[in-house]
Formats: C-alpha cells, sequence, structure tokens
C-alpha cells in the first residue's frame, strides 16, 4: 500500500534514479534553481562505484546512507532551514514513518503533478549509468518515495519564507480594489460598501478619486511653487534690502567722518584766527605804549635841557642875562603851549575774548543719520511727452538717497536766452515726474529740479529745456483744390514759432459711421501738401502740427470730394475792373464809368485785358469744369499759362488758348484764339453753358455746349507747363463757374 501510494507513472524504484527530486515551482524549467549541481553527481557515482568494486553490499549501504544524509543537510542549508528542527528530523531520522499518497497535505500532492509530466533535466542522461553502478537493491521504493515526497514538502516550507522562488500554493486572487471611501479616505472593494463598515460612507469610483486627488496634487504643488517664488523674491529682496542697509550705513560712517573732519578743520581754522587777532591786538598795544613812552622821554629831555638853561642864564651878567631871557622866554612859551598827553593810551587790561562757536554747532547739529540728497539729474524730454498747454518732465535721482519731496522750478524761454529776466514758476511733487499745466503753445521752457530731505536740499539739477506741442493748425478751406486723384491741401500754421512738420489724416467720410483714420501723411515740411485720393470718394482732412514735444490736436476738419476739378479763383490776378464773389466762383463786371487811365503793368494782375484766373490743382490728367455765360455777353474762356502777359488779351499770344464771344447786331461770333489765329468755325446754337475739358495725357483742350451735349472745338495743345483756367469780360455782366462736377458722358470721347 505504501509502495502505491508512493509511486509515480513511469518511474522505477529499483534504480538509484528514484532519488532524483523535480524542482517545484512556477517558473520554466530553464529558470529553474539548480540543487544538485553536474559535479556532484559525478562525484557520488564515481564513489559508489569504487565501493562498489571494493566494499561489500552492507558497507556500500552504509556509504549510500551518509551521502544521502549530507545531500539532505546540502537541502537543509540551501534553503535555510537549520533553525526547522522539525523538518530537519523528517529529512534524517531513518525511521521517519511512510506516508501513503492520501495522507499527504493537499500541497503536497499537488506539488507532486509537474513531477510525474517532466524529468529533472539534469540527470535524465545519467539514469542508465546509475543502475549499472548497483544501487537498485539499496531501500525500498516507498522509502525513496517519502524522502521525494519531505523534500517536497520542505521545498513548499521554504517558499513560505522566500516567495522570490517558488510558491507553494496557489491562492484565489483577492478582488481588486475599485471604490474610494471618501469619509475614511482609503481605497476598498465594492462589496465592502455594502456588508463592511464603510456601509453608510461615501464612496465615489477608485479613478475618479485618482483623477480628484491629483488634480488636488497638483493645486498643492503649483501653490507649493508660487510659495517658493514669493520665498525667492522675497529672498532676493532681503538681499538688497540687506545690501542697501549696508551701503547706506557705510555711507553713513563716511558722512560722520566727513562731519567731524570738517568741525575738526573748522576748529584749527577758529584758533588760528583767534591767534592771529591776539596777535595783532597785542602789536597795536605795544606800539602804542613805545610811541607814547618815546614821546615823554622826549619831553623829558626838552624840560631838563631848558631847566640847566635857565640856571646857567642866571649865572651870567645882566646885560647877557637880559638879552638871553628875552629869547628863553619866547621859547618857554612855544614849549609851554604845546600838551603833553599824560594819558595812557592802551589800557592794560584784556578784552572780552569771547569765542563764537555757533557755525561748529550747526555743523554738529548738521550730523545726521540721513545725508542731503545729491543733486537730482533730470531727463530730456521724451518724444509725445508734451501737450499744447502741458508737458510732462521726469528726472531720476540716486537710489540710496532720502527724499521726502522735490521742488521743480520752470520759467519760459524766449529770445534764445533761457534764465534772463522772466518769471520763475515752482511745483512741490513726491514723485519723480510732473506735469506742468496751463503753458503756452509752441513754446520753450527750461526746468531744473532739487529734492529735499529733513538734512536739507539738494544742489539743484543741471537745466534741461522742454517744449510745448502746437497749435493746431488752421485748414484755408477756400484755397483747397482737388480733382479725381488727389487734393492740394493748405494751411496756416497757427503757431508764432516754427514748428518741425506736419502731418495731414485723411479719413472716409461715407456716412455717420465712418472709419477712424485710413491713411497719414507725415514729414510735410511747409504749410501745403499734394496728397493722392481715390476718385469718387469724401474725405474729411485734418492737419497737426509736430515738434520735439509731439503732435498738436487736430485741426478743424476740411471736406473734400474727388468728383471732378475744384477750383477758386486766383483775387491776385484779378482786373480791378472785376470783382469776386465770396464764394469764388462768380465774376462780375459792374455798370461803371470807365477810369480814363488803366491800371500800372503788373506781372500778377491783369491791367489790360479784364479778366481774372482760377488756381487748377498742379495735377496732369484729366480736368473738366462749366461757365453759365449770357448769350449777349461778350467773353472770353479758356486756358493759360501762369506767367501769360497779363498787358495782353486772351488768345493774343502762344501762351493761352482760348473761346472768345463777341455779341453786336443781334450776330453771334464766336473765336477759338490761339497767338491771334482762330479757324473758321460757325455756331448755330449759342450756348449757354460752356464746358471745358483740359486733357494732359492727349494734349488737348476741348469746348462743348452743355445744354445740347454739342463738341464746338478742340485745341491741339503743347502743354508743356501746367495751365490755369481764365474768364475775361469785355462789357458789364457776370460768369458763373461751376466746378467739382462729374465728367458728362459726351465728353468722355
Amino acid at each position: 500500500m505504501e509502495e502505491e501510494a508512493g509511486e509515480e507513472p513511469g518511474l522505477d524504484r529499483s534504480s538509484p534514479r528514484d532519488f532524483y527530486f523535480y524542482h517545484t515551482d512556477l517558473y520554466d524549467p530553464e529558470d529553474r534553481l539548480q540543487i544538485f549541481p553536474k559535479q556532484n553527481v559525478r562525484t557520488r557515482r564515481e564513489v559508489v562505484q569504487a565501493e562498489r568494486s571494493h566494499e561489500p553490499r552492507g558497507a556500500g549501504d552504509g556509504k549510500v546512507q551518509r551521502d544521502l544524509q549530507e545531500e539532505v543537510d546540502e537541502l537543509v542549508h540551501l534553503y535555510g532551514l537549520e533553525d526547522d528542527h522539525e523538518l530537519g528530523d523528517e529529512f534524517v531520522d531513518e525511521n521517519l514513518p511512510r506516508m501513503g499518497a492520501s495522507e499527504y497535505p493537499p500541497h503536497m500532492m499537488k506539488r507532486t503533478e509537474p513531477a510525474r509530466e517532466q524529468r529533472d533535466w539534469r540527470l535524465t542522461g545519467e539514469v542508465a549509468e546509475a543502475e549499472d553502478l548497483g544501487l537498485g537493491g539499496w531501500g525500498s521504493a516507498g522509502q525513496c518515495q517519502d524522502l521525494r515526497e519531505a523534500y517536497r514538502y520542505a521545498h513548499g516550507r521554504a517558499s513560505e519564507e522566500y516567495e522570490c522562488y517558488v510558491i507553494p500554493e496557489e491562492e484565489d486572487e483577492e478582488e481588486a480594489v475599485d471604490v474610494f471611501c471618501v469619509t475614511c479616505k482609503t481605497p476598498i472593494r465594492a462589496f465592502q460598501k455594502v456588508f463592511d463598515e464603510h456601509k453608510e460612507h461615501e464612496v465615489i469610483p477608485l479613478n475618479k478619486a485618482l483623477e480628484s486627488a491629483k488634480d488636488e496634487i497638483h493645486k498643492n504643488m503649483y501653490k507649493l511653487e508660487k510659495q517658493i517664488l514669493e520665498m525667492e523674491n522675497f529672498a532676493n529682496h532681503l538681499e538688497e534690502v540687506f545690501i542697501t542697509v549696508e551701503e547706506n550705513f557705510g555711507k553713513q560712517e563716511q558722512n560722520f567722518e566727513s562731519h567731524y573732519n570738517e568741525i575738526l578743520e573748522t576748529l584749527a581754522q577758529k584758533y588760528e584766527e583767534k591767534i592771529q587777532a591776539l596777535g595783532e591786538k597785542k602789536k597795536e598795544k605795544l606800539e602804542a605804549l613805545y610811541g607814547q613812552l618815546i614821546s615823554c622821554g622826549e619831553n623829558l629831555d626838552t624840560c631838563k635841557e631848558l631847566m640847566e638853561t635857565i640856571e646857567e642864564m642866571c649865572h651870567q651878567e645882566k646885560v647877557d642875562f637880559m638879552k638871553d631871557a628875552v629869547l628863553m622866554a619866547d621859547r618857554l612859551g612855544k614849549f609851554l603851549k604845546i600838551k603833553t598827553d599824560v594819558e595812557i593810551s592802551a589800557q592794560p587790561d584784556f578784552e572780552d575774548q569771547t569765542l563764537d562757536f555757533s557755525d561748529v554747532e550747526q555743523l554738529m547739529g548738521s550730523i545726521n543719520a540721513v545725508p542731503a540728497p545729491s543733486a537730482p539729474v533730470i531727463n530730456p524730454q521724451a518724444p509725445n511727452s508734451a501737450t499744447g498747454s502741458s508737458v510732462r518732465v521726469c528726472w531720476s535721482l540716486y537710489s540710496d538717497d532720502t527724499v521726502e519731496r522735490y521742488q521743480l522750478c520752470y520759467r519760459p524761454v524766449r529770445d534764445s536766452s533761457p534764465g534772463k529776466d522772466q518769471a520763475e514758476f515752482t511745483v512741490t511733487v513726491k514723485e519723480t515726474y510732473c506735469s506742468v499745466m496751463k503753458l503756452v503753445p509752441n513754446t520753450q521752457y527750461e526746468f531744473w529740479v532739487t529734492a529735499h530731505n529733513r538734512a536739507g536740499p539738494s544742489p539743484p539739477s543741471e537745466r534741461a529745456v522742454y517744449m510745448t506741442a502746437p497749435s493746431p493748425p488752421i485748414i484755408k478751406t477756400q484755397e483747397i483744390r482737388s480733382c479725381e486723384e488727389a487734393a492740394l491741401i493748405c494751411w496756416e500754421s497757427g503757431n508764432l514759432n516754427p514748428v518741425d512738420s506736419y502731418t495731414v489724416e485723411l479719413t472716409r467720410a461715407e456716412g455717420p459711421e465712418a472709419p477712424g483714420v485710413t491713411e497719414s501723411v507725415v514729414g510735410i515740411p511747409t504749410c501745403e501738401s499734394l496728397v493722392q485720393l481715390q476718385p469718387g470718394q469724401s474725405y474729411l482732412i485734418y492737419v497737426r502740427a509736430l515738434n520735439v514735444g509731439g503732435p498738436s490736436a487736430r485741426s478743424r476738419p476740411a471736406t473734400v470730394h474727388t468728383t471732378g476739378s475744384y477750383f477758386h479763383l486766383n483775387k491776385h490776378t484779378c482786373h480791378p475792373w472785376l470783382t469776386v464773389s465770396e464764394d469764388g466762383f462768380t465774376i462780375v463786371r459792374s455798370q461803371r464809368k470807365t477810369p480814363e487811365r488803366e491800371p500800372p503793368p503788373s506781372d500778377t494782375r491783369f491791367t489790360r485785358c479784364v479778366a481774372v484766373m482760377g488756381n487748377l490743382i498742379p495735377v496732369r490728367g484729366r480736368h473738366y469744369w462749366e461757365v453759365e455765360v449770357d448769350e449777349r455777353l461778350d467773353y472770353t474762356v479758356g486756358v493759360a499759362f501762369e506767367d501769360v502777359p497779363k498787358q495782353e488779351d486772351l488768345g493774343a499770344n502762344s501762351l493761352s488758348w482760348c473761346m472768345r464771344h463777341t455779341f453786336a447786331s443781334s450776330r453771334h461770333k464766336y473765336e477759338f484764339l490761339h497767338n491771334r489765329t482762330t479757324p473758321d468755325i460757325r455756331i448755330t446754337v449759342p450756348p449757354k453753358k460752356i464746358g471745358i475739358l483740359l486733357d494732359y495725357e492727349n494734349s488737348k483742350l476741348s469746348f462743348f455746349n452743355v445744354d445740347i451735349s454739342q463738341h464746338l472745338y478742340t485745341f491741339k495743345c503743347q502743354l508743356h507747363q501746367l495751365v490755369h483756367p481764365c474768364f475775361s469780360l469785355e462789357k458789364p455782366g457776370c460768369l458763373k463757374i461751376h466746378n467739382g462736377i462729374s465728367m458728362p458722358k459726351h465728353v468722355t470721347f
């Protein structure tokens, strides 16, 4: 029964190969641990053969038992089972009980399955050789089976301690954690929500909890990064403050040392001054006393001499005495008349030499922890920093200076002489900038600034000249000229002082919701500009003046239409007998007595021909205008160069091309004059409105009867220069000009 329980299919219990142990872990055969190295097997085989050939059967059995015991000890040592006495006994006890297959633990029965399915991959080639060694008679098959099962049981026990090698038995995998308990803040299994202590708790899916946790971690990381950045900035700020404090205290030490040195120098200077003053006073008194002493000695000598002389006279004869007495009396009288100064000129007492230390006390009082600030540095004027009535002034100061306020002073600059006899103005601010208001446009101002603190004011900064922006220009609407492609804009500066340049801004006037500025022409040096435009549009024109202070405000707008050629009459060329209306489009010659004398000759004004010229825009192209006339009026219309002789009739030279009409005896005469010549053309329908087309591109000048759309005549002109419209009235009447109108279809042939 024991043998049947211990047998395995495919194994022969009669040979030593029954002792082969199989590695029953869960890995592939090539990954299994080598329990019996090949060298040990070969050594054991050699020993067995030697013992078989020399020893008796019983001795061989004992030797094999010893070898088996050594192998078991090696297994125990290899798997760390030295402390497991129970298992060790099972391996070494010769009388261990025989257990059948049904008596082994379930996991041991389970581990025998792989042993039945495969052979030991190390020893299969040596089975036959082992049979030849005569080991088949050692022990019974049941004993071998028990030893193998004991090894397997020991191997299973070892696997419980060293899970890296084998798993003794396969346990059912636990159910995966799939929900998260919000109350306990721990992941749990789904069934625990129903049967466990988490029944009343709030749970959410694990993925959602994971995402929420990640978001929370990211938020905290962001806050942490922000806090790190703030702390780094704070540390940098602390470092800057540390350096600033160190520098300030160093500067204060230098300031104290400078003040004390100054005080010592002042005291030394006062000492020298006082010593010098005392010496001079001493010298003065001693010299006075010495002089008085000399004078007293001289008087004394004179008195002694007189006394001796008188004594000698007293011993003389009477006659001699009388002679000398008269002379002595005169001498004594003169001597006694001299007043002798017997008062001491210089008293020996010392005067009070009180020292004045007020300036020293002032120096002592000026020693302060906060020194007076350094002189500020006023900045040059920045572009666009001014308006017509204000300017923004900026300055800078050393960062380590303590300043309580700034005092900005300014005055206007006139006649290129800054700072001379001009009123000064002062503004007090706490910032390093100031916007000064209520100034004159396009005017230069001189600025300087001082810094103040409790130690006193700083030296003034260097002076800088700022300039206010100009006043807005004034567009001369009566002098605007235009055509379909361009417009000539003229304006007045509006400023007493010159400006740097002008800017023309164009805005499409398409309706109440017109767009903003669509084009700007900048850097215009003069007070006029020829601006390119688009045909058939209406524009609002603005002009700005610019200087170093910035641009002025916009001028008042002027409207320009590019629907035709638009011009005004040039009053400077008008004959004195003609009058131009205020709108500049009507010419009138009134009924009045003709003066006996003609006006004096002029290069700009017509003097013989009663005419006037118009100012056409200087653009080559096509220009069209119309003139409304009276059928019985003598008139001349056409074009002429600007330098046409003003003392000649229009058409009487090569510089003018004209259509002339005269009315006499109910007859109309039309002439197309150039250089006093005219073609023979008769017009049957007198025009009441004449259309004139000037075509530079084709060098043509054409005349039309507008009312009947009739072509009258065309000149072939060599227009090497720009020409201007011209109009003449030979008799009293008026001509009315229509321009700025679209070109009719009948003239575009």
